[in-house]
């Protein structure tokens, strides 16, 4: 039989995922139907059951077209779901995005834009920007992924070589209304790092994403040096007159995950001790860390005060 421990985890466990789970958290972040259309898009591993959800809770006329990885489809009745490779792109992405690019062109200012991103939407959005070709944003993710670069460094440097991230899907939708519902996997929630921001202004440049390829000494493919240096891959920066209006609401991040879980153990009589949501790496090496820390604060907590 499991033990109490076992119980408890499992317990715990359960509490973060459904914080996480569409279902559960997306539909009280819906808003009334607009006057216009409403249209439905969005891009991440989450996105397809975000949108499922989308449809079983709102209560007018909608459509759209979400993409979302490989073997992470759930079906739909009114929103497209498309399946693409991840973490590295492929056709089947770029073909769907720009399908998303052209599915919110030529709206009113009646109409809204439901934006359903999550974790994994930069490699699902694959569209290159001026002078890159499919294969030259292949071969970016996969030097990006063998850099050591964090996921805000990767992200930053994807958002400048794109034509729908970066806040160009946004700019696109204009003068439609923008709703981004997002569920975040990144430290600090930062919307501009969730799926590399497709939806939201940046206030990066290509020079801090310049100076991220250099530091990394990333094997980065010519025209995306090229695009970078000649400022062409600029993103949309908060106050363009570009962007139409945005509202973010994020219904799931790895602070609410944890919070949930400590409350199951809290409930169950246990000390808790969050460290926080911006612990990044590989999980034993993270450990090894964590652990050592502990054992230090333990050491110095029990040293007699010096007078």
């Amino acid at each position: 039989m499991p033990s109490n421990e076992d119980a408890l985890l499992r317990a715990m466990f359960k509490a973060a995922v459904d914080a996480a789970d569409p279902r559960l958290c997306l539909p009280q972040h819906l808003p009334p139907p607009p006057r216009g259309r409403t249209i439905v898009v969005g891009a991440g591993k989450a996105t397809a059951a975000m949108a499922a959800a989308t449809e079983a809770h709102w209560p007018g006329p909608l459509d759209g077209l979400v993409i979302t990885r490989d073997g992470h489809g759930v079906p739909c009745r009114r929103i497209e779901v498309v399946e693409a490779a991840h973490p590295v792109p492929d056709a089947r992405g770029r073909d769907a995005a720009r399908r998303i690019l052209a599915r919110v062109g030529g709206l009113s200012a009646d109409d809204l834009v439901l934006c359903l991103i999550s974790g994994g939407g930069s490699a699902l959005l694959p569209l290159p920007g001026p002078g890159l070709t499919l294969a030259d944003q292949q071969a970016l993710h996969q030097a990006l992924l063998a850099s050591g670069a964090s996921i805000s460094e990767m992200n930053c440097v994807r958002r400048h070589l794109s034509a729908v991230q970066g806040g160009r899907l946004a700019a696109a939708c204009a003068p439609a209304r923008v709703l981004n519902l997002l569920l975040s996997d990144v430290p600090g929630d930062d919307p501009a790092d969730i799926a590399s921001g497709p939806t939201v202004p940046d206030t990066s440049t290509c020079a801090d994403a310049l100076a991220i390829l250099r530091r990394h000494r990333v094997a980065a493919p010519a025209a995306a040096w090229a695009l970078l240096e000649s400022g062409a891959g600029e993103t949309l920066k908060p106050g363009d007159p570009r962007l139409p209006a945005i509202e973010t609401r994020f219904i799931a991040t790895p602070q609410l995950a944890l919070e949930a879980a400590a409350r199951v153990a809290r409930e169950a009589g246990w000390s808790v001790h969050l460290l926080g949501d911006a612990i990044e790496g590989e999980s034993r090496e993270v450990d090894r860390k964590s652990t050592r820390l502990n054992s230090s604060h333990s050491q110095q907590s029990r040293m007699p005060s010096s007078a």
